[in-house]
């Protein structure tokens, strides 16, 4: 009885289920049963043990994928492209198998009854009205075929540098390095399958994630500088969990090729949130250099970040998911530490 339930359930799949995936399975599991791609065999205990049905595959060998098609009507798309080149080849490879046919589709519970069992992916600090994880209107009977609902968690990286000025959603590309061309094709990709009708595509740009395991503690005791205030860039910031509840919601609130500012209140430049973590914890602050320093004793990984300024406007994140972040800043989320 126990798996005639689960199999009824609708499903969900998490397609690069690291550290921000992992956060959406709470929200998800009440209400779905969570599939995970993963390619690290080693992986499958800690899955199971949160509750997840694991999956071993790998986006860079497509034939391993082909389980993926027809398993589930919603994708959190959150891996990573390739190192190499300017074409995302995994996003490609993920949606070749998305839009595979199977020669049975899974049947798609009647939305009634989700809207029954599936009150709220909700989290305290998200929007309490009814959410669901198939789209409205869905009532398909077996063996039908309706698009896979993908979201993409992409970066904010594919503006480039915008010289610290307030950007919105419409504001062009221009991806300054391979690692955000990747993400632009990416986007592209969803985009055109979306228009093709192939998948229901939603896009999160999302800036520099944080979170209690993801501050820049060890930079700041091996004393890396910063830029002075002249010199200096600004960063945008969104807390872990709060990155997940929006994951989450745009599975069933994101618009077909809409982009999101997965992105905080905060208007800081990077020393000040250094300074901020620093004071925080009780440790010293980042030394200073200007940028001409910067390019000789800096790592050029690190400082392509150093190099790229804007400022991101969430419109899109209140008025139309209505999402109500628990740490409108990072200031809030350091008092409450």
């Amino acid at each position: 009885m126990k798996a005639t339930r689960n199999f009824r359930r609708p499903r969900v799949l998490i397609v690069g289920c690291g550290d921000v995936g992992m956060r959406c399975v709470p929200l998800l599991r009440p209400h779905a049963h969570v599939y995970a791609l993963t390619s690290h065999a080693e992986r499958r205990a800690e899955l199971r043990a949160a509750g997840v049905t694991p999956l071993v595959g790998d986006l860079d060998v497509r034939r391993s994928l082909k389980r993926l098609a027809g398993l589930a009507p919603t994708v959190l798309h959150l891996a990573p492209p390739q190192k190499t080149g300017d074409d995302d080849r995994r996003t490609r490879a993920l949606l070749a198998t998305l839009s595979a046919r199977r020669a049975v589709t899974p049947a798609v519970v009647p939305v009634g009854r989700l809207r029954r069992g599936l009150r709220a992916v909700r989290a305290s600090w998200a929007d309490p009205e009814t959410a669901r994880i198939v789209p409205d209107g869905v009532r398909r009977a077996a063996g039908s075929r309706a698009p896979v609902r993908v979201v993409y968690a992409s970066t904010t990286g594919v503006y480039g540098d915008c010289g610290g000025a307030w950007i919105d959603e419409t504001c062009a590309t221009q991806p300054a390095n391979a690692r955000a061309k990747r993400r632009v094709s990416a986007e592209r990709q969803l985009r055109r399958a979306t228009a093709r009708g192939s998948v229901v595509a939603s896009i999160a740009r999302i800036p520099g994630i944080y979170a209690r395991n993801r501050l820049p503690l060890a930079r700041l005791e091996r004393g890396t500088p910063a830029l002075i205030d002249a010199d200096d860039v600004y960063t945008n910031h969104i807390h872990a969990d709060d990155l997940a509840a929006i994951l989450v919601r745009l599975a069933t609130h994101g618009k077909p090729a809409r982009v999101i500012h997965a992105s905080d209140d905060s208007s800081l430049k990077m020393g000040e949130y250094f300074d901020a973590v620093a004071d925080a914890f009780g440790m010293a602050h980042a030394p200073r250099i200007t940028r001409a320093q910067a390019e000789e004793r800096i790592d050029p990984n690190l400082l392509s970040f150093m190099r790229e300024s804007r400022r991101l406007v969430n419109r899109r994140l209140k008025e139309e998911l209505r999402v109500r972040l628990r740490y409108p800043r990072v200031e809030d989320f350091l008092r409450k530490g």
